[in-house]
């Protein structure tokens, strides 16, 4: 088993460097797990962000190899679930296969004061 860490130069940089946006770990039989960061994005309204979001994850992924399709585990972070209808309806523009694992929680607040929703997920690359 190997494992890297890095953020990828052809996908929308971290705030800041104190962490890495993906965890790449190879795994015997040529199969690899990615471990995505939570990301956020600007925009004016949840839906914005949420589109923003699900872009920049799909950007990192495809850095690696994978796709939105790759992804077995989400875990989304809200300031109001009471909105979880129109984050749910971005995700299912960008998520339109099986269904992935997910947990979603609310959050009083995210490291970024205007962000309205963070989100992270784990992908599974079959060997090719």
């Amino acid at each position: 088993m190997q494992i890297s860490l890095d953020s990828p130069p052809s996908a929308p940089q971290p705030a800041n460097a104190y962490y890495s946006q993906v965890a790449r770990v190879e795994l015997g039989g040529g199969g690899v797990m990615l471990y995505l960061s939570g990301q956020v994005a600007d925009g004016d309204t949840l839906a914005e962000q949420s589109r923003g979001v699900f872009e920049t994850i799909d950007a990192l992924l495809k850095a690696h190899g994978a796709t939105l399709a790759d992804v077995i585990n989400i875990r989304t972070y809200l300031t109001d679930i009471g909105r979880l209808h129109e984050y749910g309806a971005v995700r299912r523009e960008f998520l339109t296969g099986t269904a992935p694992t997910s947990m979603t929680f609310e959050v009083s607040r995210l490291f970024k004061p205007e962000a309205l929703v963070e989100v992270e997920v784990v992908a599974a690359v079959s060997p090719r």
